[in-house]
């Protein structure tokens, strides 16, 4: 319930995040512009990377609460990848919105207007990204694995409750923690590929994704339970 708490503040305040982010120049036409754009891209990191440090600790005394998330709605739980969000989503993200912004600003492209922003990834940035998408790629499949191989012991622990219980459930926590590691580093792998302009729309629209799907959320289970 302390987690849960936690993460309606912490929520209520990655809003908070985004209006500074959507509200900052774009383009920057100045130094200051561009050291403001790096000041809330930090600060923003900083925002996650908190999340995932107070969400450590409340799996340390209460993994199976954590996994199951009460404090998401059942939406979002039905697209968790061991307790939260795939880190490959990052990928088609940046995919996305790139190819969204290239198409709508393709003629100042073609006439050799920079734009700077995510439709104008360099050829060396979308190089770096597919690099770390494979290797991100990796790691979610060797972290699956291994869920998979502590879901496959499920019944040995059924059969044994009282020797060998404790050991099993510390086996989820580390799949948790890793797979948690690997969704924090693959958002400041990815950012530090982008220069501030390009990372304050990767994190806004990532922050939007994960408002929208919360919000379908809510109204799915508002509806369900008015049934």
């Amino acid at each position: 319930m302390a987690f849960h708490r936690f993460y309606e503040t912490w929520f209520d305040n990655l809003h908070l995040l985004v209006d500074q982010l959507t509200q900052a120049p774009k383009p920057p036409t100045t130094q200051d512009h561009h050291h403001l754009l790096h000041q809330l891209v930090q600060k923003t990191m900083g925002h996650y990377a908190e999340y995932y440090r107070v969400k450590s600790l409340a799996a340390k005394q209460d993994v199976l609460s954590v996994f199951a998330a009460p404090w998401s709605t059942s939406l979002e739980r039905s697209l968790h990848w061991i307790g939260g969000w795939r880190p490959t989503t990052a990928f088609h993200l940046v995919y996305t919105e790139s190819s969204i912004m290239f198409e709508s600003q393709i003629m100042d492209i073609l006439r050799g207007v920079r734009t700077g922003d995510l439709g104008d990834l360099s050829p060396g940035q979308f190089r770096r990204v597919s690099e770390l998408q494979c290797d991100t790629v990796r790691e979610e499949n060797a972290i699956t694995n291994e869920l998979s191989e502590w879901q496959d012991g499920a019944s040995d622990m059924l059969g044994n409750l009282c020797g060998n219980i404790d050991e099993k459930i510390e086996g989820l926590g580390r799949a948790l923690e890793k797979a948690d590691d690997l969704r924090l580093r693959t958002l400041r792998n990815v950012v530090e590929i982008l220069t501030p302009q390009q990372a304050v729309q990767f994190l806004v629209a990532a922050a939007e994704l994960q408002f929208g799907v919360h919000a379908w959320g809510l109204n799915h289970d508002r509806r369900r339970s008015n049934k």
